[in-house]
């Protein structure tokens, strides 16, 4: 290569994208932070923030007028937990109606704050992950990892396997093209109410209720029990959540391509806390806890006899939430094989 060569080759823009050091550091998702500038909330250096701007240490970022200070924030932290979410619930931090939301009973991060990864509707009950890291986030959320979303699914009207077939195959909504990639009936049900577990591969709103309400039947309960390698288990009552540990956070942060970060080192007092509050969330709620339900009422007494049916069965021991991925989704996904069984929800799912 010549001088004159080595002159024409591009200067590679100096520092790194804004809305990716606040993820990294916990502000937000990479979607939030875009948001926020869109909004004008976020400055640099006093002057407000543009997409795609790039930021190093000696700029000062502030969002909403609070300076962010880089310096105690150098290190990304990278804490998750699961919450079982009721329905009455809303994925938002505030609430013009003052509805309940999801952070609300989440323990709160000494660094950092909680990101959830993903929404569930108010009236969808299940899986909702929340983390202090804010490229893990956008990562499990991008479409281009492809984290694969399973819901258990009770639908009244009548289903026949030219229905599952279009599902599978493909249908046209009012915002795209879209499809399950896989349906598998469950037991449970009776008349034209039954149990199916659907997968997708996109969080669009409200995607699994409009698949099946495109065919003409009502989904009238949803449940979300697997968000890529992480399931729900039965152990984990409505309302509670509980901390990932260092194992399953490394294996979820594999799937998407990120090295493993150590889980932030707690002095006694501070882990004496967080242990009070996990066993606190390992409880089911009390009468005073529950927040209102949106069943109808004619589906109050069977719930209740089945809680109670549940009530007197033993409890297993909780073993890890997060799982190998299915071989069949490694193959597509071009990662690499397991011998480890994929395993499915397990029928009706449990509240």
């Amino acid at each position: 290569m010549s001088d004159n060569d080595q002159e024409l080759q591009p200067v590679p823009p100096a520092g790194e994208k804004l809305q990716k050091v606040l993820a990294r550091i916990g502000v937000g998702s990479r979607r939030d932070v875009e948001a926020w500038i869109s909004e004008g909330r976020i400055k640099v250096n006093g002057v407000p923030a543009t997409l795609g701007q790039r930021v190093d240490l000696h700029d000062a970022i502030a969002v909403d007028g609070k300076l962010i200070k880089r310096e105690e924030a150098a290190e990304a932290t990278r804490r998750v937990i699961m919450y079982n979410k009721p329905d009455g619930e809303i994925c938002t931090r505030d609430d013009p109606e003052s509805r309940p939301t999801v952070f609300d009973r989440l323990p709160k991060p000494r660094e950092g704050r909680w990101i959830n990864i993903g929404r569930l509707d108010i009236n969808t009950t299940g899986l909702l992950l929340f983390t202090t890291d804010g490229e893990l986030a956008n990562r499990l959320m991008h479409p281009s990892y492809e984290m694969d979303r399973e819901y258990a699914v009770r639908v009244r009207g009548e289903v026949d396997d030219e229905m599952i077939e279009r599902l599978k195959a493909g249908v046209t909504l009012e915002d795209g093209p879209a499809k399950f990639t896989d349906i598998q009936k469950a037991p449970g049900g009776e008349g034209f109410n039954h149990w199916y577990h659907c997968v997708v591969m996109e969080g669009r709103n409200r995607e699994v209720r409009r698949l099946w309400e495109s065919q003409g039947v009502v989904v009238s309960r949803l449940k979300r029990v697997r968000f890529g390698p992480v399931f729900l288990n039965s152990d984990l009552p409505m309302g509670r959540w509980r901390e990932m540990s260092q194992g399953e956070i490394d294996i979820l942060a594999a799937e998407v391509g990120l090295q493993p970060v150590a889980l932030p080192v707690l002095n006694l007092k501070a882990k004496e806390k967080l242990e009070r509050l996990q066993r606190k969330s390992s409880r089911p709620l009390g009468r005073n806890e529950r927040v209102r339900s949106l069943r109808p009422v004619q589906d109050a007494a069977p719930e209740r006899d089945a809680r109670k049916g549940r009530a007197e069965a033993p409890r297993k021991d909780r073993g890890s939430a997060v799982a190998e991925r299915p071989s069949e989704m490694r193959k597509r996904t071009g990662k690499p094989q397991t011998d480890k069984p994929a395993g499915r929800g397990r029928g009706k799912p449990r509240d």
